[in-house]
């Protein structure tokens, strides 16, 4: 019961977070962007994977980065490449999570790859000064994605395909974010960016069970 409570609220909470990125002040961001990330983490805790602990353990402490990025997101610019530190680092500790007991070297590299190139590509006159940060971001996310979907191929599990199906959607997040922010803006790219990253968010706290 808690975590369908917890899954209705963290999507309620989205929505007016969501919503509130398109009001003339930003105080409904500021307070519900970060309390979806924090609903999310509650519903993490709710998991049980008693055969792998430390995947549950992995993956909240990603959950605990991304809120952070969440929040340095939030604030001025300045602040940016320190959100965008906190997110690798929730990344990497998705990609250990997704190595344990799964973790495989899968023909689902190639298309990522493929698909991160042409991210690049698009990104890459306007990247500036951000051009290393931004390599470095999309190798650890492609990784991250690689990971997941090798632990689906691996287990076959439903526990297994919502970390896949997360992962996925967080590329698609990042890689919308990424182009409205560095290359052509657009006004629909908020709300396609935080409800996809959501969704990965809830499937992969799904993923622990």
């Amino acid at each position: 019961m808690l975590p369908t409570v917890l899954t209705l609220l963290a999507v309620g909470t989205a929505v007016l977070a969501i919503r509130g990125e398109y009001q003339p002040t930003r105080t409904h961001v500021y307070i519900f962007k970060p309390l979806t990330t924090i609903l999310i983490i509650l519903l993490a805790l709710q998991g049980s994977t008693p055969n792998t602990p430390a995947y549950k353990g992995l993956i909240i402490a990603g959950l605990i980065m991304c809120l952070a990025g969440d929040v340095f997101l939030m604030l001025p610019p300045r602040y940016f490449l320190i959100g965008l530190g906190s997110f690798l680092a929730g990344h990497w500790f998705y990609i250990a999570a997704f190595t344990v007991g799964g973790g495989a070297f899968t023909w689902w590299l190639l298309p990522l790859l493929l698909y991160g190139g042409v991210i690049y590509a698009l990104l890459h006159p306007h990247l500036g000064k951000m051009r290393t940060p931004v390599i470095v971001y999309i190798i650890t996310i492609l990784l991250m994605a690689w990971q997941a979907l090798g632990r689906w191929s691996t287990l076959s599990s439903n526990a297994a395909f919502y970390a896949a199906l997360g992962a996925i959607l967080f590329v698609i997040s990042d890689s919308i974010l990424a182009l409205d922010r560095f290359s052509q803006p657009f006004k629909s790219a908020r709300v396609i960016v935080l409800s996809t990253y959501w969704a990965a968010q809830i499937l992969i706290a799904f993923s622990i069970g």
